[in-house]
């Protein structure tokens, strides 16, 4: 599948800009006619993996690419920070695991709401996540 579109190169270094990350998610998902329920997950997990490169990775980026292809469209989103990283991935996609004070749904949650999820990061490298959600 190839990207239909250049890809959306968006800094996350403030609170701010969680949320300005939600809104481009949602009105990408709109522009491609996803559904409601679907606009909804894409944009709860892209607010998930936003506020964890923020909080977690020291801040970082995501860059939005709309999918383009033979009977289907969707949008993947890559989060990436240089933070401290993750030292034991399956426990971290674990439900409740939490590292601060939050439900421990971050990670796990978002994965659960797309249809491609996938995580890089070991000690000292940062974290990559990167999510895609099919219309």
């Amino acid at each position: 599948m190839l990207p239909s579109s250049d890809p959306e190169i968006f800094p996350i270094q403030a609170e701010d800009d969680v949320v300005r990350a939600r809104q481009l998610v949602r009105k990408r998902a709109q522009e491609l006619r996803f559904s409601l329920v679907d606009q909804t997950k894409l944009v709860t997990a892209a607010s998930e993996l936003a506020r964890n490169t923020l909080v977690h990775g020291g801040g970082g980026e995501m860059v939005l690419e709309v999918l383009d292809g033979p009977g289907r469209s969707g949008i993947r989103l890559e989060f990436t920070d240089s933070g401290p990283g993750i030292a034991d991935i399956p426990l971290a996609l674990t439900d409740g695991y939490t590292t601060g004070t939050g439900l421990g749904l971050g990670l796990s949650g978002a994965r659960r709401l797309v249809n491609e999820f996938d995580v890089r990061s070991a000690p000292g490298a940062g974290t990559c996540v990167t999510v895609v959600k099919w219309r």
